[in-house]
């Protein structure tokens, strides 16, 4: 292993001979010198991963140094050594960016255990972490393999997604191949599972999870209060991971109360999804009761027009109180900044729904534009550009205008994505839908393997277009693609993040609340 290079700066240098000898003894190679000046001349000639620094050294001061020595090179850690204590001094070396400061006398141990948190620690943390998932991968692959229940299936993906997150710190492409491969067995089985269950959730919603149609009447109603405004915001498309890590940056101005997930209903598609969210119904029960509103896919025209009408009607039939409340749609960087102007209006409501659509028209973006696809080249870069986009949002600045008042916020999504790589061959006619993870129509051809196949629509509470009409879901990470295009839509559609079908990605997802600290 290549030997961690020290430059030490003290004006008694010759006091500290013993640790720099020990020093040497471990491996370490030290270069001294005993004033700032010299510090920096030998810091621009030399290569160093550390620097101990004297706090009081005549001519250039420990800090005066430090400033110089950031100025060459921000990222080499520089660690304070002073006799002295007064809280000034920490604040000023603090403010000076230090890594790390020691009081003297400084013994050996304190060295050593410096060196080793400053230079060492991502070694020792990845070396940790990779030894924790290989022990936890048997595990895993023992629980997966399992008859799981829906809860059971929510908390392994959990621990998939908790494992992606810490493994993708780590240079060790051996270890996210394992990762990978895991992910997709798991979605294999999980598959199986909604196959063998999903009707019978549709026919008796008492042995099903909490489903996109009944996520207010469980969820959100009962949290409602007189005292305290609630801010209900729906981040579409927003998938567990990415929303562990929004959340980091939430819980520095929120205290998350309660962490959950809940299933989206099939398909993981907007139209469905939504709609069922905030009228409270299935697809099915709302196009009997909106004749007029609910749009099928062959239907001109958008399909989520009428979300707020929908949530009256629910707030009307299912909470059965008057409650003042709002709700607002945010397409455009404009939208979100009134949004932000608009805030301290909406706190007077009870309920304020705000449905943020970013992350969906970025795995939209991510299909259509080149240099999108650079951008989010692989999940943990469409991760950072979520986390980036959100930090830099209204959205963010909202959340924190509403972190200074007694408010609760729920964050959530209606469905997530998937990034798809295996092209489906699948035969329409002319009116069947453009969805790339699942397709309605009659008379469809297709490969049986690769879809979950629902002949009769009512029976996943779904309105069927025409007598013969099925429809058929993607599995895992696979795509709907026609025979006379093929190339050319594999080509333009492999590997992009796309939704409406079934996997752990699209249909276990998050859902958050917080409350102020």
């Amino acid at each position: 292993m290549q030997k961690t290079h020290i430059l030490w700066a003290d004006d008694e240098i010759d006091f500290l001979k013993p640790h720099i000898l020990l020093l040497e003894e471990r491996g370490y190679k030290v270069k001294t010198v005993n004033n700032g000046n010299d510090a920096v001349d030998a810091f621009k000639e030399g290569v160093f991963d550390l620097v101990f620094l004297d706090e009081n050294m005549p001519g250039l001061t420990g800090l005066e140094t430090l400033a110089i020595l950031k100025s060459i090179n921000p990222t080499v850690p520089t660690v304070l050594v002073t006799k002295n204590e007064e809280e000034h001094v920490m604040e000023d070396a603090i403010g000076s960016k230090i890594d790390d400061y020691l009081i003297k006398p400084v013994n050996p141990k304190q060295i050593l255990l410096t060196i080793k948190k400053l230079t060492e620690n991502k070694r020792l943390v990845n070396e940790k972490t990779s030894m924790a998932y290989q022990q936890d991968f048997r595990n895993l692959g023992m629980v997966l393999n399992d008859d799981l229940n829906y809860q059971q299936w929510s908390e392994a993906y959990k621990k998939l997604i908790y494992w992606e997150l810490s493994l993708e710190k780590l240079e060790d492409a051996g270890m996210h191949e394992i990762l990978t491969m895991q992910k997709s067995e798991a979605n294999v089985q999980f598959c199986k599972f909604i196959e063998k269950n999903y009707l019978n959730w549709m026919k008796a919603p008492d042995q099903a999870p909490i489903l996109s149609h009944q996520l207010f009447k469980k969820k959100v109603f009962p949290q409602l209060t007189e005292d305290k405004p609630t801010f209900f915001f729906l981040i579409d498309n927003l998938r567990y991971d990415q929303w562990k890590v929004i959340n980091e940056v939430i819980t520095d101005y929120f205290r998350l109360e309660e962490e959950d997930t809940y299933y989206s209903i099939l398909p993981t598609a907007t139209q469905y999804a939504r709609n069922a969210i905030f009228s409270g119904l299935t697809p099915l029960e709302m196009e009997k009761r909106f004749p007029k509103m609910w749009q099928n896919d062959e239907d001109e025209g958008g399909k989520n027009l009428y979300e707020d009408k929908f949530l009256e009607d629910q707030i009307q039939r299912v909470y059965r109180k008057p409650i003042k409340h709002s709700y607002t749609k945010v397409l455009t960087l404009d939208q979100g900044k009134d949004v932000v102007d608009n805030l301290s209006n909406l706190i007077q409501n009870n309920l304020n729904i705000l449905v943020y659509n970013f992350v969906d028209m970025l795995s939209h973006a991510r299909t259509d534009m080149a240099m999108i696809r650079e951008l989010a080249n692989n999940e943990a870069a469409y991760r950072s550009l979520t986390l980036s986009w959100f930090e830099h949002s209204p959205l963010f600045e909202a959340l924190k205008w509403l972190s200074q008042r007694n408010v609760r916020v729920i964050i959530t999504t209606d469905h997530g994505t998937i990034k798809v790589k295996k092209p489906s061959k699948i035969v329409g006619d002319r009116n069947t839908n453009t969805n790339l993870r699942y397709k309605q129509g009659k008379n469809l051809n297709f490969i049986d393997k690769d879809v979950f196949l629902i002949k009769n629509p009512h029976d996943a509470q779904l309105p069927k277009l025409h007598m013969s009409s099925c429809f058929v879901f993607a599995k895992e990470d696979s795509y709907f693609v026609y025979p006379n295009n093929y190339n050319q839509f594999v080509n333009y559609f492999n590997e992009t993040f796309q939704h409406g079908g079934i996997s752990l990605e699209e249909m276990i997802i998050p859902f958050a609340t917080y409350t102020s600290k």
